[in-house]
This record gives structure tokens, sequence and C-alpha cells, in this order.
């Protein structure tokens, strides 16, 4: 019987904590439905962003401030309109975290590989 020694790995912790709102925030079909017509880079209203979604505009406008307070949605008041606009940064953030988690896992996969084969 050969002996069975468990890979060490050297992973970064991740802290998700930063991430945690803007994840919730996309959690929601409606959002993430603004957030998408936003990342087309075409100007939106308060208005416009949400039409179509079968929402009131009340509903649209709490939608909005969760948003708003995940950082993912900056709004500018321009005379009686709201322009919508997309924090593209903050979505960025988000994509970093999870391209942290697959090379986590891919180094992990990678060290099973090497124990599998060298057994």
């Amino acid at each position: 019987m050969g002996l069975h020694v468990r890979p060490s790995f050297n992973f970064v912790e991740l802290n998700p904590m930063p991430v945690v709102e803007l994840f919730r925030a996309l959690g929601d079909a409606n959002r993430l439905e603004m957030i998408k017509r936003l990342s087309s880079g075409d100007p939106y209203t308060l208005n416009t962003v949400s039409a179509g979604l079968d929402i009131t505009r009340q509903g649209a406008r709490k939608h909005l401030q969760i948003l708003v307070d995940a950082e993912l949605v900056i709004l500018e008041a321009r005379g009686r309109d709201t322009k919508v606009l997309l924090n593209q940064k903050r979505l960025d953030e988000g994509k970093a975290f999870i391209q942290e988690m697959e090379n986590q896992w891919e180094q992990r996969l990678e060290a099973l590989r090497r124990v599998v084969e060298s057994e």
C-alpha cells in the first residue's frame, strides 16, 4: 500500500464581503436585465431602462435603488430626466472575484491530477 500524501495548497484567501452586495443585486431577473441593457452603452433614463419589464414605476425605482446601493449604477440628474449609468468598474470587481475562484480551482484540479498520475 502506497503512502498517500495530501497536497498542500497555497491559495490566496478570497474575501467575498466586498462583492456580496454586488451578487445579491444581480440575483434578480429584472435588475439583471437592467444591467444587461446598460452594458450596451446606450443612454437610458429611469423610464427607458425598465421599459417592458412588467414592473411598476415604483418597482423600477426600488430595483434601481438596490443597484445604486450595490454601486453598480450611478444616477445623474439632468434637467427633468435622470440618466442611469453603469458603473463598469464595479462589474469588473465581480469578474475579478470569479476569475480568482476559477484560478484556485484550476490549481486544485492540477494538483489532484499530479497526485493521481503519480500513483
